[in-house]
């Protein structure tokens, strides 16, 4: 496949990247976001609350940017979520639960733990998408 095939796709809903890398590349259907941390949209700072609430705001950005990347929840293939507080993952589940309801199906997910994430963020999560 020829790097003609390979776009970056940007969105303004979302907190503009601070290091030389793109936030969404497509090739063909397979769209991958970058790994996100909970950057306010408005004042690019870091989220405070702790896991739960850091991974409430990723969540809520990739939905605010979904639309820009031309894929839905739906299309979602894996999650891969990376924290440096597995002591707090019920709070991360638990946001996690409330975007992917008893209602949907879910997408398949890898957790993993980490000693450090970017910014000082406590959780950092990478989105896979195949456009349907």
């Amino acid at each position: 496949m020829s790097s003609s095939n390979r776009v970056c796709i940007r969105s303004d809903a979302i907190p503009a990247p601070r290091f030389r890398y793109s936030p969404c590349v497509q090739i063909g259907p397979v769209v991958q976001v970058s790994g996100m941390v909970a950057l306010d949209a408005a004042t690019g700072q870091l989220a405070t609350g702790g896991p739960g609430a850091e991974t409430a705001l990723i969540l809520a950005n990739l939905q605010k940017a979904l639309p820009d990347y031309d894929v839905t929840l739906d299309d979602l293939l894996i999650a891969r979520i990376f924290t440096n507080r597995f002591d707090a993952f019920a709070d991360i589940n638990a946001a996690w639960e409330a975007v992917f309801t008893a209602a949907t199906t879910p997408p398949a997910r890898t957790t993993v733990g980490v000693s450090a994430l970017p910014l000082g963020a406590t959780v950092e999560i990478e989105f896979s998408f195949v456009q349907s």
